[in-house]
């Protein structure tokens, strides 16, 4: 009998990737598509979502001519994706209303600053867990009411579906227009700010407040499920997960128990801290999340601390400042200087996420002297990663019970031996990387098999996880602190940036 494998759909901001996973959790094959990233204007970010499925039919079919595998063979498909990107369609024709809205836009700034005055923070922490942010969805739905003609009515009339990038792509896959599955997980759902946190029901009150018609959101389901068939792409090939990416990172990491940590290093830095059956109301800027929900099982929940800019910041340092030609030059470039000559560099290009939330912000370098060498700039780019880590991990030890004894890593960041040495550092604690470094598509592909029956349960997932690297902190406390300080300094100057446009 020939040999079944389980497939993940791993849609990311760049680019959307297709692996197929074996029984020992083996990656087997990858095929990967990028799409454009549209920028119409400061701050905006935008993708096609038209784009994003017709690059997921491409790749579903070269990962499985790349492995010598028959569609018949994949046991399940498993989908995680960018979270909170919001994409409105036409429920008749299927086509998008106009281009995504990514999570990284920030055109709903003045929106998120008349909900911190009116009706507060504590509104939305106490419904939702999440705290007003252009990060979340329900904010881009608003915005596409108030500023395309139509589009609200529309919606009212039944006419107009909300989906985040699963949502899409998983009506796509099971027919579309007429007969596509229009459903959302419990892990995305979460991060719409339209979803009660403890129910994981629409909650009414949010609805209202937003004036969000519910027939243009999708059923909530749990994350590891039988959802249905495949009738484009992969026709009778059963679709039985989704995730949101970083919750996705985390079940492929295996931090099924309270107290287990993973942080993300792509794009941005997204560090989930399980917190297990209880959600815990964040008191130190993180956002409580649906970590997973298995079946009918009660959810895991997580503590979330969202960094904006990680990677990103060595894409701007190669494509805008032509400093590296590549990102893999960084490290090697930066071990040229012992230290950072006295430079920091805070990447506020959006604002900052956890644990400050300020969209005021902006980026700053400071410490500039005649001493300072692209070399020094090159460190201190690395440096912001792992000072930002620490901010997120000193609110996590402080609103948890269960203080942080060891990170796990994943993310193309991690192969930088230097950076992940200074995590370790500056957080005094061991960062570990597993063998299969694409733990997002990993987590899909565990999830997705689990509700197969492809593995039995989550033990038989915890023994496929094996340790490739490890580095252990080694920096001296005092100076560890003193630069820390130098940090947050640099942060402070960061803030208030942003004001009202000059008007003549």
């Amino acid at each position: 009998m020939a040999e079944r494998y389980v497939m993940s759909i791993d849609q990311g901001t760049n680019s959307t990737r297709c692996i197929l996973f074996d029984h020992r959790g083996r990656l087997v094959s990858v095929a990967q598509r990028e799409h454009q990233q549209h920028f119409p204007r400061p701050g905006w970010v935008e993708h096609d979502a038209v784009e994003i499925w017709q690059n997921l039919r491409r790749v579903v079919p070269e990962a499985l001519s790349d492995a010598g595998v028959e569609a018949g063979q994949v046991a399940a498909l498993g989908v995680a994706n960018q979270r909170e990107t919001t994409v409105l369609w036409d429920r008749r024709t299927g086509a998008p209303l106009r281009r995504a809205i990514v999570w990284q836009d920030t055109r709903t700034g003045p929106l998120v600053e008349d909900l911190r005055k009116h009706p507060g923070e504590a509104f939305f922490l106490d419904r939702c867990g999440v705290p007003p942010s252009t990060y979340f969805s329900a904010l881009r739905i608003r915005w596409l009411f108030d500023n395309v003609k139509g589009v609200e009515q529309r919606a009212r009339d039944g006419e107009v579906l909300f989906g985040t990038m699963e949502s899409w792509l998983i009506w796509n896959l099971t027919g579309g227009a007429g007969s596509g599955l229009h459903l959302t997980d419990v892990t995305n759902a979460s991060r719409t700010m339209l979803m009660n946190i403890r129910t994981l029901a629409w909650d009414e009150e949010l609805l209202d407040f937003f004036g969000v018609p519910r027939p243009m959101l999708p059923e909530i389901r749990s994350s590891v499920e039988a959802y249905g068939e495949a009738r484009s792409v992969l026709p009778g090939i059963r679709i039985t997960a989704a995730l949101g990416d970083q919750q996705a990172a985390l079940f492929g990491q295996t931090c099924f128990s309270p107290g287990e940590a993973k942080c993300t290093y792509g794009t941005g830095g997204f560090l989930l801290l399980n917190t297990g059956g209880d959600p815990v109301r964040s008191r130190h800027g993180l956002l409580t999340t649906v970590a997973y929900r298995i079946g009918a099982q009660p959810p895991a929940y997580a503590l979330e601390g969202s960094i904006a800019v990680t990677g990103a910041l060595v894409q701007w340092f190669r494509d805008r400042l032509g400093l590296i030609s590549s990102a893999a030059e960084i490290e090697t470039l930066a071990r040229t200087v012992e230290d950072n000559g006295g430079c920091y560099i805070v990447p506020a290009f959006s604002g900052l996420f956890a644990p400050r939330w300020r969209s005021d912000a902006r980026g700053v370098v400071v410490g500039l002297t005649s001493y300072i060498t692209k070399g020094h700039l090159a460190r201190a780019v690395l440096e912001a990663t792992g000072w930002q880590t620490r901010e997120v991990v000193d609110a996590m030890n402080a609103d948890s019970a269960l203080p942080l004894r060891e990170l796990k890593v994943d993310g193309g960041m991690t192969a930088d031996n230097l950076l992940m040495q200074f995590v370790a550092d500056v957080l005094d604690v061991p960062v570990v990387r597993p063998m299969v470094a694409e733990t997002v598509s990993l987590g899909a592909a565990y999830a997705a098999g689990l509700a197969a029956g492809y593995w039995s349960d989550l033990e038989v997932l915890r023994r496929n996880w094996h340790r490739a690297a490890q580095w252990l902190p080694g920096m001296d406390p005092g100076r560890r602190e003193w630069e820390y300080d130098n940090w947050r300094r640099a942060v402070e100057r960061s803030l208030d940036w942003v004001r009202p446009p000059h008007s003549s």
